[in-house]
């Protein structure tokens, strides 16, 4: 199989996102842009991926992160997209095979979406190009194709003429070439435009003057949208949701208002599992089958596993691994806690940093005193303990198997298996105090009249 790179364009600020974050680092589904669409050309085979960025330090680092520094091409000043590609030709010098020129904010296009270009190559097409046929096609280059269906040029919207303005078929801007003949074309391109800029779909007037054939595959609207303003996001991350909402469905996941569901790229749910209205995973969760999640709660980097109960309004933040038919109840908290099987914590309760033993219970109002302000420290509660409603577990510290605490109690040092520790004062009373202080405080309120 011929060998395939990839040229990410994602050089452009993205301005019309009127955003300090830059577009590229805007995120659908819980992942950027940038990442989605590197992903995306992975899956698609390419074994060599370089990112053309510009002058914002944030994007060259997440290149240098996903792909190291050998990755990162840059463009600067910019010159239009044609001289952004044409920047990678050193970097691509000692490759041979077919090089994929992407945009970086289709943040739903997959390989599958890809895979035609390729096909196109091997059945003998120089150039192939991805197009679509938008809803509306009023802003976009029209790909005009012969009667045998090759593309014979890309017309701008501004340039088009009547007739051509009629052809629903558009260009995605994105393109596979063999790499000799790319960067042939593009040495080729002129910024003889009102823009002085290189435009890259000048390599297509390039390639039908070589008589070369040039075939365009239509893909999908949804598969090549952009997302270049918050509207556009949001409508990216609508259709991701769908998608992923209509697979969980079709893979035996019960969701009574699956339109109040949302998920991460990486969200993972087993057969068998429920989960009730506005539940919110961000990245980073599994669940296993059987398990519930009730309404209002929200997951992020956690693990539920088989049976668990989880809700309603429950918290899994980071590092939350609760074991096989464990409850997680109501304005419950839990942060890097391993939670046993069949333990409950089930209201009103912050769980940080520690273990919580099999069978366990944690009462209501217990919080796990994880921090002193510089920092971290862990809370280990033994199987079979019963922590008492309002204690405080003052970290580091370990209360034993099937012990217990008092309610209200401030645990400081640890406890040790089967025994009852008490952290409170010890309660006074003083008769008739109440029925005094009602009449005292009544009589000086009508004083006050």
């Amino acid at each position: 199989m011929t060998a395939r790179a990839a040229v990410i364009m994602a050089a452009g600020h993205g301005t019309r996102m009127k955003s300090r974050t830059p577009k590229v680092l805007h995120k659908v589904g819980g992942r950027t842009l940038l990442d989605r669409i590197i992903d995306t050309v992975q899956a698609a085979g390419c074994e060599r991926i370089h990112v053309v960025v510009g002058t914002i330090p944030e994007v060259r680092a997440l290149v240098v992160k996903r792909l190291g520094q050998a990755a990162v091409v840059v463009q600067d000043p910019p010159k239009g997209t044609g001289h952004a590609v044409l920047c990678a030709r050193e970097a691509l010098a000692d490759f041979d095979g077919d090089v994929l020129v992407v945009n970086a904010d289709p943040p739903l296009l997959q390989a599958q979406d890809l895979e035609p270009l390729f096909t196109l190559r091997q059945n003998g097409a120089s150039l192939a190009l991805l197009a679509f046929e938008p809803v509306d096609p009023l802003l976009y280059g029209r790909v005009i194709r012969g009667a045998d269906g090759h593309v014979m040029r890309i017309v701008e919207p501004s340039e088009a003429s009547d007739s051509e303005k009629q052809v629903r078929l558009c260009n995605a801007g994105m393109y596979l070439a063999g790499r000799e003949d790319l960067f042939r074309w593009l040495s080729r391109l002129t910024d003889d435009n009102p823009k002085r800029e290189y435009f890259l779909t000048g390599i297509v007037a390039e390639a039908v003057a070589e008589e070369k054939l040039v075939r365009a595959h239509a893909a999908p609207e949804t598969a090549v949208m952009g997302a270049d303003t918050p509207m556009q996001l949001s409508q990216a991350e609508a259709e991701f949701q769908r998608r992923r909402r209509a697979h969980f469905l079709a893979e035996g996941v019960a969701m009574t208002a699956p339109e109040t569901v949302f998920f991460a790229w990486d969200t993972q749910v087993a057969a068998g599992a429920t989960i009730e209205p506005y539940v919110v995973f961000a990245p980073g969760v599994t669940v296993e089958t059987a398990v519930v999640i009730r309404a209002f709660s929200h997951l992020e980097g956690c693990v539920v596993r088989e049976g668990a109960l989880i809700g309603p309004y429950a918290r899994l933040r980071p590092g939350a691994d609760i074991g096989e038919d464990a409850h997680i109840g109501n304005f419950v908290e839990v942060k890097k806690v391993t939670v046993g099987k069949g333990a409950k914590a089930n209201h009103l309760s912050y769980l940080g940093d520690g273990t919580v033993g099999a069978g366990a219970n944690i009462g209501a109002g217990t919080i796990f005193c994880n921090y002193d302000g510089f920092f971290k420290y862990d809370t280990h509660v033994g199987e079979g303990a019963f922590i008492g409603s309002n204690s405080a577990l003052v970290a580091p510290v370990k209360i034993g198997a099937g012990a217990y605490t008092g309610s209200g109690s401030v645990i400081t040092e640890d406890v040790e298996p089967d025994a009852l520790a008490i952290g409170r004062g010890k309660q006074a009373q003083k008769e008739g105090w109440a029925a005094k202080f009602r009449k005292k405080m009544a009589e000086k309120k009508a004083a006050r009249k």
